[in-house]
């Protein structure tokens, strides 16, 4: 039987990851303790046979202990739904590429 990994504790409730991991940059850290987090990716459009680049945007909560900033590389992976736009918790920073300001 595989385990769940247990991330973290929020609102006495455990937080288990499950499902997708993703790597992306922080865009935007306005929300309390969520970040929104963007990475890019190549779409097929059939009909001209040529790929387009897109990207994807989903909000992540960001926990104390991690601190993700705006222009931080970090890794998500999917959880329960901690919200109702957020469904993604920061496992990872990677590095930081923002402005020090």
């Amino acid at each position: 039987m595989k385990t769940k990994q247990k991330i973290f504790y929020k609102g006495g409730k455990p937080i288990y990851l499950r499902g997708r991991v993703f790597e992306g940059t922080v865009v935007s850290d306005k929300m309390q303790n969520t970040v929104t987090v963007e990475w890019p990716r190549i779409a097929f459009i059939q009909k001209y046979e040529r790929y387009e680049k897109k990207r994807s945007q989903v909000h992540a909560h960001n926990p104390p202990e991690i601190n993700a900033k705006v222009g931080d590389k970090v890794k998500i992976a999917e959880c329960r739904q901690i919200a109702k736009t957020v469904s993604f918790v920061v496992i990872e920073k990677r590095e930081n590429t923002g402005d020090s300001k």
